[in-house]
């Protein structure tokens, strides 16, 4: 890591008590007014205040205690660097309560941070804007000068001034809205007083909105704001956040602490979504759902997202971390737990399978990285709080907290809690005093379990030998660290606290025996085994580690996926550590392809999922070498029965989950060229184009990524068109990511410089470009090459944010040799993208190992793939 900025925390001499704060955006020449009335508290004699401030400038300042004499600030010293202002004031301020009071300029700014301008269309195609905030993790600052950090705690008094024609929220509800005195084109829209709250989670929206309303079970007014004509597109979010409110109030036992919440669109955003207290922000795709143009997937996220930002209102608002070094605890627990509150609303989704696929195993692929990191990081310079909302604070802190709800019991576990949330409310808490209250109510070692999962990084690799004893099964266990690389050679092998679950084929939904594995090696004996049975560790895949069999045992196992008496989750878990262990060099990629042809039977989609995930990584590596179209063949025998059983139409009957195995298998014969897919395919595009018969929408990306793929310029300008025409940002989004698969060289520059145009919206030109980079060989060199060219303007768009982590990851990732590696290291040592520079170190970290991968195995899988397709010889 870069030598660390030396870095102070606010002095603590002045403490905020309230912020009386009104704000008045002007929408046309993107600036705003603010008037800062802040009631403080002095807590050590100074002659200065300190607060934090970013690209505003401070007019006037003065203090005055209570009872006295208002004193004015001779000073206003602005430290850029460390986005600070020093108030210098003639006189010593006592000790003591007083008011502070500051008048301030900004800029309604375009890099979606702060108080930013986002742009949208009217229904009439004029171009207006919008004034919306996004403060986490350091940008209230650029909105008005304050105490920015998440345990100095205030209550809010928010005023805006806006004109009479926009709709102006802010976290609380409104109580005033009376002419502005000074021009009868504006309001004055008064909020009510927020609870003591952090800065980061303040918020206001001005713009032009529709909303749908609903009262939840527990007397909460919720409200989805959407763009002017689609309220419509608000109500299954609305029924979600509805049905989650009730859901967390009983599962915590705490209720919402707010009279209302909102939950609205925002046209230009960088995340998915931002849990403001009481007014959530969300990207259009992450909210909006129309009953026709939605496809199955869209409505799952839609879900997902509105979970995890309604957990964060509890979880997060009301109590909060200390310091941004417990980050993870804040996104791994509502990465959780919106799972939770899913699995309770949609049951037929199955969710928590989806979890392993969407979670756990990206963690695990990131944190067998030698550049990883642990859970908690310490951060100090708020420019490296960016680079830690990565897949290790969301996905392997979920994963981890997932396996702490199964060690200690629901109950329990609901029972610490509450006793946390309660102890800890309008307060700051840290990770550590989660573990105490779920110690305290679980009566296990929590926090000496769980330091070893978040204070180191990585995870462990479980060996397994088994031998019979009579009618019992003696297990012996090993753990090492799971490194990317191969086996960990190093002498001082770290050790982790594994609460490890074993079960047979009698119950392979049940444990047998539970665990707790707190050395090396361990021994374990399984009463009343017979000698046919198996044995599984880690039912579940609940357990953060991988395990590696001995081959007699996974030779015992491998019938479980055939016959599917193994669980879906465990039918992936299995095959998806053998594909980790094959890239680590510790098995054979060949012994994993023949895995995957016991799959035939297969009906889980999630478990298709992550097989097709695999093969996709398996197809980019072998795209750069001679023998890329056997594995298309490959794929095409492997999809091609249960294609055939799908079909192209939904059956009666079927559900969420036929809907997305049929569009991921349908993409996956058609992408790698299976000629009866691809015919049907263009049949249904052109009727689709023609007007004749619209495309359900589960079938839209496998058909448009399916004719592009096959495609030519005529393809490529009827796809623009349709994105030209769609209405729904949706359907937008779902062409972008597509384009990038059109073959030829000319039309995939005509795809890079269309990304960079008006008619992409900023978040979305990362999407674009990596369905360049992920489409072919030639879309891979010509997107780093683009990215290279245009990189000035991309950094300045995404700078510190974590789009550029993205775009980084997504244009690179698919290289294969040590010498795009050095390159890729020398572009980034020439232009540095500090918040994204620990990406950068994986990704090149990722590309040697593909290296290596294809230097290891690429000769044996070329074999293999050969002689499966030579005739056979037997009668």
């Amino acid at each position: 890591m870069p030598d660390r900025r030396p870095f102070e925390r606010l002095p603590d001499d002045v403490r905020p008590i309230n912020y009386g704060l009104c704000l008045k955006p002007d929408l046309i020449d993107f600036t705003f007014e603010g008037k800062l009335e802040a009631a403080v508290e002095v807590k050590n004699a100074t002659n200065q205040i300190v607060m934090n401030c970013a690209d505003i400038d401070i007019i006037t300042a003065s203090y005055a205690p209570d009872g006295d004499e208002e004193i004015h600030a001779t000073g206003f010293n602005y430290e850029n660097e460390d986005e600070k202002v020093t108030l210098s004031f003639p006189s010593i301020l006592q000790n003591g309560h007083g008011m502070l009071k500051i008048d301030f300029v900004g800029e309604l700014n375009d890099k979606m941070k702060g108080f930013y301008r986002s742009k949208y269309t009217t229904a009439s195609g004029e171009v207006h804007y919008a004034a919306v905030t996004q403060f986490e993790a350091t940008d209230a600052r650029r909105a008005f000068p304050c105490w920015d950090e998440p345990s100095i705690k205030a209550t809010f008094d928010v005023t805006l001034v806006v004109p009479k024609d926009r709709v102006a929220l802010s976290n609380m509800n409104m109580v005033e809205r009376n002419p502005y005195p000074d021009d009868e084109s504006l309001v004055e829209v008064k909020f009510a007083r927020t609870p003591v709250m952090s800065t980061y989670l303040v918020a206001f929206v001005v713009g032009e909105y529709d909303f749908v309303e609903t009262r939840s079970a527990d007397g909460i007014l919720v409200r989805v704001y959407t763009p002017v004509g689609k309220a419509e597109q608000g109500k299954f979010a609305l029924e979600v956040a509805a049905k989650t409110l009730p859901f967390y109030k009983d599962y915590f036992n705490v209720p919402y602490p707010l009279p209302k919440i909102d939950l609205i669109t925002i046209a230009d955003f960088a995340a998915g979504a931002m849990e403001n207290w009481g007014l959530v922000t969300y990207r259009e795709t992450a909210l909006l759902i129309d009953p026709k143009d939605s496809c199955s997937s869209s409505r799952q996220w839609v879900a997902l997202v509105v979970g995890h930002e309604l957990a964060h209102q509890w979880f997060g608002n009301l109590v909060t971390m200390e310091w941004w070094t417990h980050l993870w605890l804040n996104e791994g627990f509502a990465s959780w737990i919106e799972y939770l509150c899913v699995d309770h609303c949609f049951p037929e989704y199955d969710i928590w399978t989806q979890f392993v696929f969407a979670d756990y195993t990206r963690a695990q692929e990131l944190d067998a990285l030698d550049n990883s990191h642990p859970i908690e990081v310490n951060v100090g310079h708020p420019s490296e709080v960016d680079e830690i909302f990565d897949a290790i604070s969301y996905s392997k802190g979920a994963s981890v907290i997932r396996m702490l709800h199964d060690y200690i019991g629901d109950e329990d576990f609901r029972k610490g809690m509450n006793q946390y949330l309660t102890k800890f409310q309008e307060k700051n808490a840290s990770t550590e005093d989660l573990w105490e209250s779920l110690e305290q109510a679980s009566g296990k070692p929590i926090a000496a379990v769980m330091s070893t999962w978040t204070k180191q990084m990585g995870f462990p690799l479980i060996y397994v030998d088994s031998e019979q004893n009579e009618d019992s099964r003696v297990l012996k266990l090993s753990q090492k660290k799971f490194c990317a690389s191969g086996p960990h050679l190093g002498e001082d092998c770290p050790q982790w606290m594994v609460p490890i679950n074993i079960c047979t084929c009698e119950a392979p939904s049940s444990s047998k025996l539970k665990i707790l594995m707190d050395k090396p090696e361990t021994t374990i004996v399984l009463e009343g085994v017979r000698p046919d049975q198996w044995v599984k560790i880690n039912p579940g895949t609940v357990g953060f580690y991988r395990t590696q069999y001995s081959p007699t045992m996974l030779e015992s196992l491998l019938p479980g996926i055939r016959d599917l008496s193994l669980q879906p989750v465990d039918r992936l878990g299995l095959q998806n550590d053998l594909f980790s262990l094959a890239r680590a060099g510790m098995t054979s990629t060949v012994e994993v392809l023949k895995v995957m042809e016991a799959f035939v039977n297969e009906p889980n989609y999630t478990v298709w999922n992550d097989l097709s995930s695999n093969l996709g990584v398996l197809s980019t590596l072998l795209s750069h070498t001679d023998f890329h179209e056997e594995i298309q063949g490959f794929i095409r025998d492997i999809f091609f029965p249960i294609g055939e059983r799908l079909g192209w139409d939904p059956k009666p009957g079927e559900g969420h989950l036929d809907a997305l195995l049929r569009g991921l298998v349908l993409g996956k014969l058609g992408k790698a060229g299976h000629k009866p897919t691809l015919e049907e395919a263009r049949r249904r595009f052109k009727d689709h184009v023609d007007g004749k018969n619209t495309l359900n929408a589960d079938l839209r990306s496998p058909v448009y990524v399916t004719v592009l793929k096959h495609g030519d310029s005529s393809t490529l300008d009827t796809m623009l068109k349709l994105h030209k025409q769609a209405d729904m940002q949706e359907e937008k989004n779902r062409i972008e990511r597509v384009l990038g698969a059109i073959p030829s060289q000319e039309l995939i520059q005509k795809v890079l410089t269309f990304s960079l145009s008006d008619d992409v919206r900023p978040q979305d030109t990362v999407s674009v470009i990596g369905g360049v980079a992920g489409g072919s060989k030639t879309g891979r060199k010509s997107a780093w090459e683009f990215v290279k060219e245009n990189w000035e303007e991309l950094f300045n768009r995404y700078q510190g944010g974590f789009l550029i982590s993205r775009l980084i990851k997504v244009s690179v990732e698919g290289f294969a040799s040590e010498k795009m590696a050095t390159e890729i290291k020398a572009f980034f040592d020439a232009h540095p993208a500090p918040s994204a520079e620990r990406t950068v170190q994986q990704c090149c970290e990722n590309i040697l190992l593909n290296s290596a991968w294809l230097k290891r195995d690429a000769d044996a899988i070329n074999q293999y793939l050969l002689l499966r397709n030579a005739p056979s010889s037997t009668v």
